[in-house]
C-alpha cells in the first residue's frame, strides 16, 4: 500500500514537472515587445538629436560615373556625351544597372577618360570637386559650360534576418540604415535588433561594426546612415517567437497526452 502511495505521489510529480517543463520552455522561448521595437526610449516626450555629420563619399577604383555635361553652345556640348536633355530622359527611364551602359567606370589607378579630355583623376575626390574639375577642363572648349557627375554605383546589401534579403540600388545621397532595411522589408520577427552588423570598407580594411537599433541616440550615430556598398547583417534571435501559425500545437497535445497517460497509469 505504502509502495502504491509512493508511486502514484512520483507519477503526480513527474506530471507537474513535466507540464512545468513545457511551460517554462514556452515563456523563454518567446520574444517580447521590448526585443521587436527600433528606437526605444522611456522618456515620452519628444527628444531632439543633433544629425550626425557625413561626410562625402570619396571615389574608388571601379566606382561608375554618370556625367551629363551642357553649354549654350550644344553642338560643341554634343561631341563629350550627346545631348544632356535626352541623356537625362534616357538616364530617368533605365533600371539601375542598366545606369552603367552610359556610366564612366574608374579605372584601378583612379583615372576616367573623357572625350576631349583625355584621363582626368578621381581617387579620393567627392563628385562635386569632379564636377568641378572638368567645368575647369572646359572653360576654353565650350561657353559656360554645366557639368553634372552623378555615382551610379548606390547599393547597399541587407542580409539575414529579414523579409527579402538583397542587393539594393538607391538615388539618395543619403540612406539610413533604417531605409536600407525598408527596402528589405524590414526585420522578421526572429531577428536581433539589439546587434545588427554593419560591415564597411574603408581604406582598404573591412570595419565590422555592432549597431544597436533598439536605441533611440542611433538617431546621432555616425552608423546612422549607410555608405555605397555597405552590408548590413541582421543576426537571428536564440529565442523564437511563437505566433498563432508558429506555435507548435503538436508539441502541446503530446505533452497533455502523455501527461493524461502517466496521471492514468499512477492513479
Amino acid at each position: 500500500m505504502i509502495l502504491r502511495e509512493k508511486a502514484v505521489f512520483c507519477g503526480r510529480g513527474a506530471v507537474i514537472i513535466l507540464i512545468a517543463s513545457f511551460f517554462l520552455l514556452l515563456i523563454s522561448s518567446c520574444v517580447t515587445q521590448r526585443n521587436v521595437e527600433y528606437l526605444q526610449d522611456k522618456s515620452k516626450t519628444p527628444k531632439t538629436f543633433n544629425e550626425a555629420l557625413i561626410e562625402d563619399y570619396k571615389l574608388k577604383p571601379n566606382d561608375e560615373l554618370y556625367i551629363q555635361i551642357s553649354s549654350l553652345d550644344d553642338p560643341s556640348a554634343n561631341v563629350f556625351l550627346g545631348t544632356g536633355t535626352q541623356q537625362s530622359l534616357y538616364m530617368s527611364t533605365i533600371q539601375p544597372y542598366g545606369a552603367s551602359l552610359i556610366s564612366f567606370t574608374v579605372d584601378k589607378e583612379g583615372f576616367v577618360l573623357l572625350p576631349v579630355i583625355g584621363r582626368i583623376s578621381v581617387r579620393d575626390k567627392t563628385t562635386p570637386q569632379v564636377s568641378e574639375q572638368i567645368k575647369d577642363a572646359l572653360t576654353n572648349i565650350l561657353s559656360q559650360p554645366v557639368v553634372t557627375v552623378k555615382l551610379v554605383n548606390r547599393y547597399v546589401s541587407v542580409l539575414g534576418e529579414v523579409r527579402s534579403p538583397g542587393h539594393f540600388a538607391y538615388a539618395q545621397d543619403k540612406l539610413t540604415i533604417l531605409d536600407a532595411i525598408g527596402l528589405a522589408g524590414d526585420i522578421t520577427d526572429y531577428g536581433n535588433r539589439d546587434e545588427v552588423i554593419l560591415t564597411r570598407n574603408e581604406s582598404g580594411k573591412n570595419i565590422r561594426i555592432p549597431v544597436d537599433l533598439t536605441r533611440s541616440d542611433l538617431l546621432a550615430s555616425n552608423y546612422y546612415y549607410v555608405r555605397p556598398n555597405d552590408i548590413v547583417y541582421v543576426k537571428s534571435l536564440r529565442k523564437k517567437f511563437w505566433g498563432m501559425r508558429q506555435f507548435p500545437y503538436s508539441v502541446l497535445i503530446s505533452t497533455v497526452t502523455t501527461a493524461i497517460l502517466l496521471y492514468s497509469v499512477t492513479k
